[in-house]
């Protein structure tokens, strides 16, 4: 089975009473880098590695440290959050940027590549609810 994953943008935040208080141009506003509603598609193949690669440059360098694992571990078929979302191909994170954070959604995406795998892929259920719920 293959595994890609898709990262989207579902909101940015600033917080200009941080970045006057902090920041050595307190008028910084928010993320320069992203918008919402921005989704990037990467894949691990043979002919394009996007994790390796840190998307070429597509992608904010402090971000992608924040979430890079949560990628690697979609791209690789494993369970995001389990026990911790809704879905466990699934993960909302955000950037380290305390003054102007980004929220992202990763979601794993399975590719079945044989008749078997699509048949146990129908079979699988990734939910999890709040009986399951691992809460730290």
């Amino acid at each position: 089975m293959q595994h890609e994953c898709r990262i989207t943008v579902l909101e940015t935040k600033v917080f200009p009473e941080y970045q006057e208080k902090y920041l050595a141009d307190p008028k910084s506003g928010p993320c320069p880098c992203f918008q919402k509603g921005d989704t990037f598609l990467l894949k691990r193949t043979a002919e394009r590695d996007d994790f390796y690669h840190l998307m070429n440059g597509k992608f904010c360098g402090e971000a992608w440290d924040a979430i890079s694992r949560y990628v690697y571990t979609a791209l690789q078929g494993g369970a995001i959050m389990h026990k911790w979302t809704n879905d466990e191909r699934m993960m909302i994170a955000c950037c380290n940027d305390g003054t102007r954070p980004v929220i992202f959604k990763i979601e794993r995406i399975d590719i079945p590549e044989t008749e078997e795998e699509r048949e146990w892929l129908e079979k699988q259920n990734f939910k999890n609810t709040a009986e399951d719920a691992y809460t730290g």
